[in-house]
């Protein structure tokens, strides 16, 4: 039951936003995940040394995540955001060796979204799997352009590529 706690939250706001009467006015949705940042690293944060006007208008105009808690790398934490469980319980646990793969049941945003009439696209870092039925086309995104691996210049799930050739999937 506990897997299912932020799919069925998720649905249940969705499903009263999917209403005939307020279809048009369903809300954008865009969620930002930046690596490595610290939540004093934006201007609107407090920071004084580094500016961040787009962030900042951005951080104005938004529903901000406060009180969300990460794993110590990108790939755990992105498997909890995305399926709304505890990382381990998706099948992520590090970075590499096959341990960044998100399992295939796990049920994503992208899948609630979808599902609720919502058109929905990923782009940039994924890193919870290169290759079917783990990429993001296969988690519920419509459109999708991101780099294989887990930065731009890591080599993905794949052979004939390397260190310098960075490839955009689409």
């Amino acid at each position: 039951m506990s897997s299912l706690r932020m799919p069925l939250a998720v649905l249940c706001v969705l499903g009263g936003a999917n209403s005939a009467g307020l279809a048009k006015d369903r809300p954008n949705v865009i969620l930002v995940i930046t690596d490595d940042q610290g939540y004093g690293d934006i201007a609107a944060h407090g920071n004084e040394v580094i500016r961040t006007p787009n962030l900042d208008r951005l951080h104005s105009q938004s529903v901000r995540l406060t009180d969300f808690h990460v794993d110590p790398t990108c790939s755990p934490t992105r498997s909890a955001l995305m399926s709304g469980r505890y990382s381990t319980r998706t099948g992520v646990w590090h970075t590499i060796q096959g341990r960044s793969l998100m399992a295939a049941g796990e049920v994503t945003l992208g899948e609630v979204f979808a599902a609720n009439g919502y058109r929905t696209g990923m782009f940039g870092k994924w890193h919870l799997g290169d290759n079917y039925p783990c990429r993001p086309q296969d988690q519920g995104f419509e459109v999708t352009v991101h780099h294989g691996g887990g930065g731009v210049t890591q080599t993905p799930d794949w052979w004939g590529n390397d260190y310098f050739d960075d490839t955009y999937l689409h």
